[in-house]
């Protein structure tokens, strides 16, 4: 059986996706276990500093209790660390959305978010369409909520970023958007992550438009 180059390729470039994801999107290295001298009871759990979130939440506020409830249940969470990972899976599931690239999407995305990007992919493609979209700048992400309910982990990020974005038909006419006007386009992006999971990826599993 012959094998497509072309398959080979974007094989590839999802394995890299992962990897780099896995290396940057709220992963960091988990604490020694600790063991307590024979006898001794078990270690009381040391109260966090009220400035551990500094530069990413006000002490106290209702995002740095999100935080500490997501640091209970998966101690290796960076707050700091996540941020950077972010803005790389921004611009991966914008790229990848605009070029119509599943295969690339499906490990980034969860289930339904996936569903719904694949909707409008397929749609596309059945009108003869194309997307061009480049990202000009990504000025900001900043996280603006997070939660911990039922073993799974939440991070919602604010987006700002500056960037072209055109609709083509089969003809190569404009018919939605612009190739050459910059827009300015804030999105809400939550990311989520079963406590435990073996799968060390934060997925995206809603967006909203902001402002």
């Amino acid at each position: 059986m012959s094998i497509d180059p072309y398959t080979v390729f974007f094989a590839i470039v999802a394995i890299f996706v992962v990897w780099r994801l896995w290396a940057t999107l709220g992963t960091g290295p988990a604490s020694p276990p600790y063991s307590a001298p024979a006898g001794a009871g078990p270690r009381p759990a040391p109260p966090p500093p009220a400035d551990r979130w500094r530069g990413v939440a006000e002490p106290g506020g209702p995002l740095a209790r999100g935080l500490d409830a997501i640091v209970a249940g998966d101690p290796s969470f960076d707050a700091a660390a996540f941020l950077p990972g972010a803005r790389m899976a921004y611009e991966m599931i914008t790229a990848a959305f605009a070029a119509g690239d599943l295969d690339a999407l499906r490990p980034l995305l969860g289930p339904e978010t996936f569903a719904d990007f694949s909707r409008a992919v397929e749609a596309r493609k059945a009108a003869g369409q194309s997307l061009t979209t480049t990202l000009v700048a990504l000025d900001a992400a900043d996280l603006v909520e997070a939660a911990a309910q039922d073993g799974v982990a939440r991070v919602a990020v604010k987006f700002r970023a500056r960037m072209t974005s055109a609709t083509f038909d089969s003809a190569g006419t404009v018919v939605e958007g612009s190739a050459a006007e910059v827009a300015e386009h804030v999105d809400v992006w939550t990311f989520a992550r079963p406590f435990g999971a073996r799968d060390p990826n934060w997925r995206l599993v809603a967006t909203q438009a902001s402002h």
